[in-house]
């Protein structure tokens, strides 16, 4: 058989990248896209995944999504005719629904984000299939037009497709890696990941940044912590390392985000992913997301996450869990019943992408 997917995301690159190589290692052929995004083609050459890079990311307007977005469908669409897959799979990729729509493929969806009110109008109503977490309700997806017998659930949230694949008490901490990061072994460290300020359901919303919570952060512990920032555009690169010269790290290049969630004690997550990412490999977690989700109601429910509302919140939490080691302990403990006790989502959707 022949299947194309889509990729637009390291989220994605993470969750596809067994289930590729377990297709092509079954003799499938595949074609694997995605689009001119920082994170997702670098982390993608990290993970040995080969991409073909058709269109870009079109960043925050309306107007340029849009376009970037209509451009792309319309160099899709020569390329996926030409190769003429059997299936389709993406996880809500806008431009993969409507060329597969348009070209009549089968489409297999993903989705965890039903918040993500524009995308899932896109693709939803175009899948022949959705998989996603069970966490999320049958309910929250009918309003885009998929009926039940057409979803499929798995017993996990996403990040266990990797973290079951890591053992990450292997991964090695190097001198060459700490020095790297621009972390002080004698300090503890916090890892802190931005949200997600271009995704159409934040800046659609013009949802404020949470970047008053992470000054307060950076002001009352620079000095006796590591504070170490992931973002995720070039320009927010630019912007925080401005704002917090000498006072925090701002990764450059893109990276492994478990092996840099290995090396905090503390994570602080403003997006979906390494939140529950972190989490589920034990990290006391904080979020300051800008919005509340299905996945974040279920990790805080489960006492994997606390929530921090404001910069005192924040700061309060913070202290607590750096020098709570029981706590810490308590929660790697939990962590792996809980992620023990998941699916591994790649078993549910594989044997369904060969019978299609």
């Amino acid at each position: 058989m022949k299947f194309w997917f889509d990729i637009l995301t390291p989220k994605q690159v993470m969750f596809f990248k067994p289930i590729v190589d377990s297709l092509r290692q079954h003799g499938h052929e595949l074609l694997c896209t995605s689009r001119d995004y920082r994170e997702a083609v670098q982390l993608a050459k990290i993970k040995h995944l080969d991409l073909k890079i058709i269109g870009r990311h079109g960043g925050a307007g309306k107007y340029e999504k849009l376009c970037e977005s209509a451009n792309r469908i319309f160099k899709l669409a020569d390329i996926i005719k030409q190769f003429e897959p059997d299936t389709a799979v993406t996880f809500s990729s806008p431009e993969g629904s409507r060329v597969a729509f348009g070209l009549g493929i089968k489409h297999i969806g993903l989705n965890d984000s039903p918040h993500a009110d524009s995308v899932a109008k896109l693709t939803i109503p175009l899948m022949n299939h959705l998989f996603c977490p069970w966490v999320i309700p049958y309910s929250a997806w009918y309003r885009f037009g998929i009926c039940k017998k057409r979803i499929t659930k798995y017993r996990a949230l996403d990040p266990a497709v990797w973290l079951k694949r890591t053992a990450i008490s292997s991964i090695p901490i190097s001198s060459t890696i700490v020095n790297k990061y621009n972390i002080d072994r004698h300090k503890k460290t916090v890892l802190i990941r931005l949200e997600e300020a271009k995704a159409s359901y934040i800046a659609d919303k013009k949802m404020g940044s949470k970047i008053f919570m992470i000054d307060a952060l950076v002001k009352d512990l620079s000095e006796s912590t590591n504070i170490t920032i992931l973002c995720r555009y070039e320009d927010q690169i630019k912007e925080i390392a401005e704002r917090y010269e000498g006072r925090a790290h701002v990764i450059q290049r893109v990276i492994d985000g478990t092996l840099l969630i290995s090396l905090a004690n503390v994570f602080i997550g403003a997006g979906g992913t390494m939140t529950a990412e972190a989490s589920l490999l034990g990290k006391p977690t904080i979020s300051i997301a800008p919005i509340q989700f299905y996945v974040e109601k279920y990790l805080l429910s489960s006492g994997l996450v606390q929530r921090a509302y404001s910069p005192t919140d924040l700061v309060r939490l913070t202290k607590k869990m750096i020098i709570d080691n029981d706590y810490a302990k308590k929660q790697k403990k939990k962590a792996k019943l809980i992620l023990d006790e998941m699916d591994d989502p790649v078993d549910r959707i594989l044997p369904f992408l060969e019978m299609s």
